[in-house]
């Protein structure tokens, strides 16, 4: 028979595997009698794990969530992957990068020296990926917040902050308060993302979660919807490739360039290109903005010739007086 403090991790462990355990089926695989089974989970018990009794022909017991957090129970294979865990956290846009030192370092001084010495050994480095401007977190409390929505069915009220400051070129601006039925919390490219059917707008909509400020109370429950093609990953996939189903970025645009096709198609991924002559194309390309449309052409250092549609062309005088402006020529109002 195993010594009472390995027979009670191994009665703890097993316990944690499955919902319901028979109290005979316990004493066998613990090779115990049914009292002793029963001595043990009291002393369980007295430690703080709360463990039902259940009813029935063969009676058993069942470990349930607690008030407090009793001690905990990991083998070697689950210290390494919560060491892990913690480790990155700093990559996931969360906000929780201080929390989660903390947390990797309680859980060190409460595991044995054996465990601890293996975690010590264990040297992550996080690296993330380049970015023009570093994403900006988002704080747990936002995160729980859209997720208990999301758990619970609630339509959450909130604000949506621009995607521009004033000023700064954006189309955005401070409108009153969003309405959405929230579905799924989705971290894409170290972003999180709120994907909901927006209640004002009457379709599927994607937020990014660090421009929400969730509004209290929440409001009534929803039934939930289906996701576009019944996959909310295939939608989501979509929406990054510039798409609301159709395969196509929102802001598709048509322009003639004066460079060769063999010139610009190395550096069109989705986009099409149809040479016209040894020194023209045809180039059909697609963005999430209008004035990212622009400068995505403007990178080529051709003349252009836009074909449409007219905001393509907008777009373009209104980075002229930008970049005018930016050389010195000009004044902007």
């Amino acid at each position: 028979m195993p010594k009472t403090s390995a027979r009670l991790l191994s009665l703890l462990s097993l316990l944690q595997a499955r919902r319901d355990w028979p109290g005979a089926l316990l004493a066998e695989r613990l090779e115990v009698s049914p009292r002793t089974v029963r001595r043990d989970v009291d002393r369980l018990r007295e430690l703080g794990y709360p463990i039902a009794a259940v009813k029935g022909p063969d009676g058993g017991y069942r470990l349930g969530a607690g008030a407090e957090l009793p001690p905990l129970l990991f083998d070697d294979e689950q210290a390494v992957a919560l060491a892990v865990a913690l480790r990155i956290a700093t990559t996931t846009g969360a906000g929780i990068e201080e929390a989660a030192a903390r947390a990797l370092t309680t859980v060190r001084q409460v595991m044995p020296a054996r465990r601890r010495r293996r975690i010590g050994t264990l040297q992550v480095t996080a690296v993330e990926r380049p970015a023009t401007r570093p994403d900006p977190p988002v704080g747990g409390g936002v995160l729980a917040a859209i997720g208990a929505a999301v758990h619970a069915r609630e339509v959450l009220r909130f604000d949506y902050a621009p995607a521009f400051p004033p000023g700064a070129g954006g189309d955005d601006a401070e409108g009153p308060p969003r309405r959405g039925q929230p579905h799924h919390l989705v971290i894409w490219g170290g972003r999180w993302y709120l994907v909901a059917w927006d209640l004002d707008r009457d379709d599927w909509r994607t937020f990014r979660a660090d421009r929400i400020t969730p509004r209290i109370p929440a409001g009534p429950r929803f039934t939930p919807r289906e996701p576009p093609g019944g996959d909310v990953t295939a939608f989501v996939a979509g929406r990054f490739q510039g798409s609301d189903g159709s395969g196509l970025r929102p802001c598709r645009g048509e322009v003639i360039l004066g460079r060769p096709a063999a010139a610009v198609s190395p550096y069109v991924r989705d986009g099409v290109v149809e040479e016209l002559g040894p020194d023209r194309c045809r180039l059909i390309l697609g963005s999430w903005s209008w004035h990212g449309l622009a400068a995505a052409i403007g990178r080529f250092d051709a003349d252009i010739e836009v074909v449409g549609p007219p905001e393509l062309r907008d777009a373009f005088a209104h980075l002229a007086r930008r970049y005018a402006h930016a050389a010195g020529e000009v004044t902007l109002p």
